[in-house]
């Protein structure tokens, strides 16, 4: 399942996320690469281990723990660190697999789903979509600022070269309490028509109690935690 979702809507995080990224270091987005990845991979990295760095990623990873859609799409265990990436005219990154596992001792975590987090307009720069290659099916993705992409770690992606202007993302993954990409996507159809369900019936309708107690033991049976 690949997911589109409105993650920042708000204009003023977005602009205070902007003066954060302008205070950050940067260098060359190789050095966090894998052997295969590294020899397609053109672009900067920000510096995420220093103070403005970790103050970023504190605020972007709250605001995604947090999403409503993420969590049910999701079912969320842990998030990974997050990268926040810079690619200029001529930059970009190649077609690719993410690993499967990464960090280390009790940071380390197994790379269920990848999303890309856009933070610059698509105006303002020329190529640079986010191509995500799917059985049968190819899907190019050029988000406005806020918009994040969620998509299966095990899929082969690729960020077109820019040829205008510069391309600001963050990117990171996800360990899902559920491994199983279709039982994910089962419980995020029940849990959208719970939604549904709320806005039509009372609380304590026999519709939305057999649903509460559906959703509930499929978890029970599937989540680990």
């Amino acid at each position: 399942m690949i997911l589109a979702v409105d993650a920042i809507p708000e204009a003023d995080r977005l602009a205070a996320i902007h003066d954060r990224i302008a205070l950050l270091e940067w260098r060359d987005g190789r050095e966090t690469a894998g052997a295969v990845a590294r020899e397609v991979k053109r672009n900067a990295q920000a510096v995420m281990d220093s103070t403005a760095g970790r103050s970023l990623a504190e605020e972007i990873t709250g605001l995604l723990q947090s999403h409503p859609v993420i969590r049910a799409a999701a079912q969320p265990r842990r998030f990974s660190h997050l990268l926040v990436s810079r690619t200029g005219e001529g930059g970009g990154y190649g077609a690719h697999v993410d690993n499967a596992l990464m960090g280390k001792g009790d940071r380390r975590v197994r790379t269920d789903l990848s999303f890309t987090l856009f933070l610059t307009p698509p105006e303002a720069y020329d190529g640079g979509e986010l191509v995500i290659h799917a059985a049968g099916a190819t899907q190019s993705v050029k988000g406005e600022p806020g918009h994040l992409v969620l998509y299966p770690s095990g899929s082969i992606h690729e960020v077109r070269p820019v040829t205008r202007g510069q391309r600001i993302v963050c990117v990171g993954w996800i360990e899902s309490m559920i491994a199983d990409a279709a039982r994910r996507e089962l419980l995020f159809d029940l849990e959208n028509l719970r939604a549904s369900l709320r806005a039509q019936l009372p609380a304590q309708s026999a519709e939305l109690l057999t649903l509460d107690k559906t959703i509930a033991n499929l978890l029970r049976m599937w989540a680990r935690v």
